[in-house]
């Protein structure tokens, strides 16, 4: 893995698996919901969301992993002796209503760069949690779901593309967004949203949709670092809606949008319907 160990891609898996203990027992219940303040994100921390990311930080803690670490709830946390060596990135808890209201759609993502950019992301894992699904990347390296090799839908076909589209918070957005966003709820016959963005992302990677289309630039890059590697290993292409490639720091802070297609002629086919002129 470049930049770091092999054994540290253990690592991330062990980190994931510890989550997936620490939530299961939580989904659906009241107690889950319960906030517990206020993360490094902006977002009210929930008690799942804090079970979540605890788990993460004891493993690699207990692990004696010298990083930094970026993550929704605590935001930048430097741990061991050489902490710039290298920065795992996480969404403890991807999908924290779905898992509040006991929707089986929630995931952990936690991946691990050279850098706090999207461009030295090296390695990612993405867990289903509810179906205990593992899906992973390294860079140059393909995906993978569980130990099978994932590639990214080829139809390039619009209209009958299984296509994701976070319309979260849709009567906030400004008029401008509403009409982008509503040509592709009218173009294709499958919009579908999930409610956790990183796993939303892997099955992009592993062709189970086509594309997944965010516009609304409240995505934290944090949620989708792990997810959008993976994406990309297996094939997908992932650019901003005006088509350029996605260069931000990944901060808790940071928000972005993306357009994510299974292939170049899909991809191309979805920023013609939001760039164009009415």
């Amino acid at each position: 893995m470049d930049g770091c160990e092999f054994s540290l891609f253990d690592l991330l898996e062990k980190c994931a698996l510890k989550v997936r203990e620490a939530v299961i027992p939580l989904l659906g219940e009241t107690l889950a919901s319960k906030p517990v303040g206020r993360g490094a994100g902006g977002d009210l921390t929930k008690i799942i969301d804090l079970k979540a990311e605890q788990a993460i930080m004891n493993e690699l803690k207990e692990a004696g992993i010298s990083c930094t670490i970026i993550s929704e709830e605590a935001g930048i946390v430097r741990i061991g002796a050489s902490p710039d060596r290298f920065y795992v990135v996480t969404d403890p808890l991807d999908g924290t209503t779905n898992a509040t209201h006991g929707i089986p759609f929630a995931a952990t993502s936690i991946a691990v760069a050279t850098k706090p950019f999207f461009s030295h992301l090296t390695a990612a894992v993405v867990l289903d949690l509810v179906h205990n699904v593992l899906y992973r990347a390294e860079r140059g390296k393909g995906a993978y779901r569980n130990d099978e090799r994932i590639r990214s839908s080829q139809n390039d076909d619009i209209v009958n593309s299984v296509l994701g589209v976070d319309v979260n918070i849709y009567k906030a957005l400004d008029g401008k967004l509403r009409e982008k966003l509503g040509r592709i709820l009218s173009i294709t016959k499958h919009p579908r949203y999930f409610g956790a963005n990183a796993l939303e992302l892997c099955f992009v990677a592993a062709g189970v949709s086509d594309g997944f289309v965010d516009l609304r630039r409240k995505l934290r890059a944090l949620d989708i670092a792990g997810g959008y590697l993976i994406a990309k290993e297996a094939g997908a292409i992932i650019t901003t809606p005006d088509g350029k490639e996605i260069e931000a720091e990944i901060t808790p802070q940071t928000r972005i949008a993306l357009v994510a297609a299974g292939n170049k002629r899909l991809h191309k086919k979805i920023l013609e319907i939001l760039n164009r002129e009415k």
